[in-house]
């Protein structure tokens, strides 16, 4: 069984930063954050393979956001740099504990966290 719960959304204006905790309890073979704006479905953000700290990203946020973990590995980071409108949303950590599957598919992840909002005005 995989706890999760995130913190640091809040409000910024274009071009500003957050960073956004997920504290995770249990162990995971992969974690992830997810970001879903009302009425569109859930969108992979990036990945962290807890083992090796290998990440992923989707094209949208590559080169402004950054996925890292604390070194008990019990804190997953999304450092968020740049900030558009666009990243509005409400952003989820998600966790596995299984190898294989795809990183940014929602369905892979059993575990889920109950969401931070950041909102982006322009």
């Amino acid at each position: 069984q995989v706890q999760l719960m995130e913190s640091g959304g809040g409000s910024v204006q274009t071009g500003g930063s957050l960073r956004l905790f997920c504290d995770r309890s249990g162990y995971s073979v992969r974690t992830a954050w997810f970001r879903q704006v009302p009425g569109k479905e859930r969108e992979a953000v990036a990945a962290i393979y807890i083992a090796s700290e290998r990440t992923n990203y989707a094209n949208s946020v590559k080169g402004r956001f950054t996925i890292s973990q604390d070194r008990v590995n019990t804190t997953i980071y999304l450092q968020m740099n740049d900030l558009k409108p666009d990243d509005t949303a409400t952003y989820y950590c998600a966790a596995t504990q299984e190898f294989g599957g795809r990183w940014s598919r929602e369905g892979d992840y059993p575990y889920w966290g109950q969401g931070t909002q950041v909102t982006v005005s322009s």
